[in-house]
């Protein structure tokens, strides 16, 4: 409030009356032999009134003290949307969105929710989905569209389905999930195998490959694939029967113990095939143009579910395609290699019923991106021993302007 004060003065000037009075004497005319009379007393002249006093000036009234301002009342810090709420988060049996995962959870933190740890809540797809639609998990960050969608076609006890129960939410890697299979650059440059289906039917390469693969002596190429209830491991499945790859077949197990191995066997020059994806640290131990290549696949597949699982209409891969050269996918015609998978959307999912009841979380979600290159080199630090909660606080402190957007609209929004 502004001070204000309020000073009057008055001043007068005095002014003096001088009155003067006007006078003088007569002179008596001469007679002879007359007594001349007595001379009149001299009149007076009237006395003058004494002058007036200078009228005072009026006293000045003393200043006004200044008027103080009136205390303003404290102002109450803004109530958070999350006080007196707890969430349980999920996370992914694989660690690649970890850095996501932990940004989320420490925005959300400072909307005053409390919210789990995520590992506390690891699942593979197959659980985490049917967790949030039953409630017993309120949102992941890790899900890829549309390999995922699969997921959603899953009944629930009660005859429902989990797509009834659960949205995808917000775009916080829209085509991130670059994904594909890669080959040991020496392997394939001795066998000259630009694509899969080349490798299929490259007996002498088969043959070099499976005296070295997870089952050797087996008379079949066995890939590294994927960990079991990843989905990609389903995926691979539908796209070896849709392209009648009659001497390929993917080894399913622990996905961090198979790339070790085909990351050893490749930096020796020794035959490895590896599905793999990003963001990941995996791309920097495996790298594209050194000691691997991109492999193409001839025909990515469609919704044509070859294998009959349950949602595997939601296999298509189409177009399958990314921009790639052919320093890094030999297969590549004018900079476009036909991966086979399409660059999945990388998205958080939460149940409907908590969405609707956290508008603040619902907004934050929306708002919610992350670059794919930070990501991956929060990966990298994650594999050289970083701590992936102080990776995520210094990720916030990187980019706080664009953080106090999303709490801005998640205000908005409560």
């Amino acid at each position: 409030m502004t001070k204000r004060s309020r000073t009057l003065v008055a001043s007068f000037a005095a002014f003096s009356l001088v009155l003067a009075a006007c006078g003088g004497d007569d002179d008596a005319a001469e007679e002879p032999a007359a007594e001349a009379p007595a001379e009149a007393p001299a009149e007076e002249p009237a006395e003058e009134p004494a002058e007036a006093p200078a009228e005072e000036p009026a006293e000045e009234p003393a200043e006004a003290p200044a008027e103080e301002p009136a205390e303003e009342p404290a102002e109450e810090p803004a109530a958070m949307p999350g006080e007196g709420v707890s969430i349980t988060m999920a996370k992914a049996d694989w660690s690649t969105e970890d850095p996501n995962a932990y940004v989320i959870r420490a925005v959300l933190q400072e909307l005053g929710y409390d919210v789990s740890d995520p590992k506390d809540v690891e699942l593979g797809p197959a659980n985490a989905y049917i967790a949030m639609a039953q409630g017993d998990a309120d949102f992941w960050i890790n899900s890829w569209y549309p390999g995922h969608n699969s997921w959603l076609a899953n009944e629930l006890p009660d005859g429902s389905l989990v797509g009834d129960h659960v949205s995808a939410i917000g775009e916080m890697m829209m085509a991130g999930g670059l994904q594909g299979y890669l080959i040991t650059k020496s392997f394939a440059e001795e066998y000259g195998i630009t694509s899969l289906d080349d490798f299929n039917t490259n007996a002498d390469a088969i043959a070099a490959y499976d005296a070295q693969d997870p089952v050797p002596g087996n008379g079949i190429a066995d890939i590294y694939g994927c960990q079991e209830s990843w989905t990609c491991d389903d995926i691979i499945q539908s796209q070896v029967a849709f392209s009648g790859w009659e001497n390929i077949q993917q080894t399913i197990a622990g996905y961090d113990a198979q790339f070790a191995e085909a990351a050893t066997k490749a930096d020796a020059g020794e035959p490895a095939i590896i599905y793999t994806w990003t963001p990941s640290a995996y791309i920097t131990q495996m790298r594209p143009g050194d000691n691997v290549l991109w492999l193409s696949v001839e025909d990515v597949i469609d919704d044509s579910n070859p294998t009959g699982a349950e949602g595997g209409e939601a296999h298509d891969q189409r177009p399958g395609t990314a921009s790639i050269g052919a320093d890094k996918c030999p297969g590549s015609v004018d900079g476009v290699c036909t991966l086979g998978w399409v660059a999945a959307d990388i998205q958080a999912t939460a149940n409907n019923d908590f969405l609707a009841a956290n508008p603040a979380v619902a907004a934050v979600l929306e708002a919610f991106q992350m670059d794919v290159i930070d990501v991956s080199l929060m990966n990298v630090d994650m594999g050289d021993g970083a701590d992936v909660e102080e990776l995520a606080a210094q990720w916030i402190e990187d980019n706080r302007d664009l953080v106090d957007s999303w709490i801005a609209e998640a205000m908005a929004a409560a």
